[in-house]
């Protein structure tokens, strides 16, 4: 089994010529299991909503991480789950159309739980894919001691056994306690194809402006409100306009979005009493979308009832999915 820890030394490569490497790795496993922190992590800004809700990625999100030698492209995925409803029939194909066209599969396994039925139903569909090579990351290390930690390592060198996966590499790290970030990055970029960069220095992801504003609106809705609501909110950014009569040195940015649920009743979780819970939301995300847009923001935001969405083609398109 091979495990790297901080100490592990890179092989020597002096005297040959650097070569330039970009490519596309995607982190997989089940919903929570920290891909969207890590994401973040690597690529050193928020490009990814986290939340401590599984299943709270939607779209397939790119963070960019540049080095002198490499690109590495992440494209972060909603968790492989089994579905309920068309929503998650949908997500699981954007997952598994992920993995074809990826240079490099990272499994994000949480230390702080033991393996699970979840994650020996991802392990199977992956070791159905032969070609690409895997590498099995153990997140979360900050919250496990150290017995627990080699417990979980041991457990996920057995499954790969059992399922006829070769690992490239079993790596722990904890992306909140920045503990083999940087090293998880050292591992993956060899596995990248010799190549150009595929994108501009200094561009972090590929997501377009309004869909970031929109996962932001959501991240903050989703703080704090009940288990059956996280899958019923969807936002969708109407509108993004300069506000025109402004001087150049105070500028304004009016942003208009509608936060759309599946029931009349799930409107009050999300206004909250006397619109409390959504005034939070607006402070809550106008702060986070000005820090990612370097502008100040006029956020107005709606609440609208879009029946039952998540099991209606016609809405799911509507709504981006």
């Amino acid at each position: 089994m091979s495990v790297r820890s901080q100490s592990s030394e890179p092989s020597d490569t002096s005297g040959t010529e650097a070569v330039h490497r970009a490519g596309f790795a995607c982190f997989v496993g089940r919903p929570n299991a920290g891909k969207s922190t890590l994401t973040n992590a690597l690529v050193g800004k928020k490009v990814a909503i986290t939340s401590n809700r599984p299943q709270t990625t939607r779209h397939t999100v790119r963070g960019i991480v540049h080095r002198p030698e490499a690109q590495l492209i992440l494209v972060d995925t909603p968790g492989l789950h089994k579905p309920r409803t068309l929503l998650g029939e949908r997500l699981n194909d954007v997952v598994r159309a992920t993995w074809a066209e990826v240079d490099a599969i990272g499994f994000c396994l949480p230390a702080n739980e033991k393996l699970g039925p979840g994650d020996r139903f991802i392990a199977k569909e992956l070791a159905g894919i032969k070609r690409t090579p895997k590498v099995a990351i153990i997140t979360k290390t900050d919250l496990v001691d150290s017995k627990t930690l080699a417990e979980q390592l041991i457990a996920v060198d057995q499954l790969g056994k059992e399922l006829g996966i070769t690992w490239a590499e079993i790596i722990p790290v904890s992306a909140t306690a920045n503990q083999q970030v940087d090293l998880l990055a050292d591992l993956l970029i060899p596995l990248m194809p010799e190549g150009p960069a595929l994108y501009p220095e200094g561009d972090l992801t590929d997501e377009p402006e309004q869909v970031m504003v929109a996962e932001l609106i959501r991240e903050a809705a989703l703080e704090g409100v009940r288990d059956e609501l996280p899958h019923s909110i969807a936002v969708v950014v109407e509108e993004m306009l300069p506000r025109e009569d402004r001087p150049a040195d105070r500028p304004l940015l009016d942003i208009h979005a509608n936060v759309f649920i599946e029931r009349p009743s799930q409107k009050g979780i999300i206004i909250g009493p006397k619109g409390k819970r959504l005034k939070d939301v607006g402070i809550k995300s106008r702060a986070q979308i000005e820090a990612l847009l370097g502008t100040p923001v006029f956020l107005d935001l709606h609440v609208k009832v879009a029946k039952d969405w998540q099991r209606d083609p016609k809405q799911l398109r509507r709504l981006g999915f």
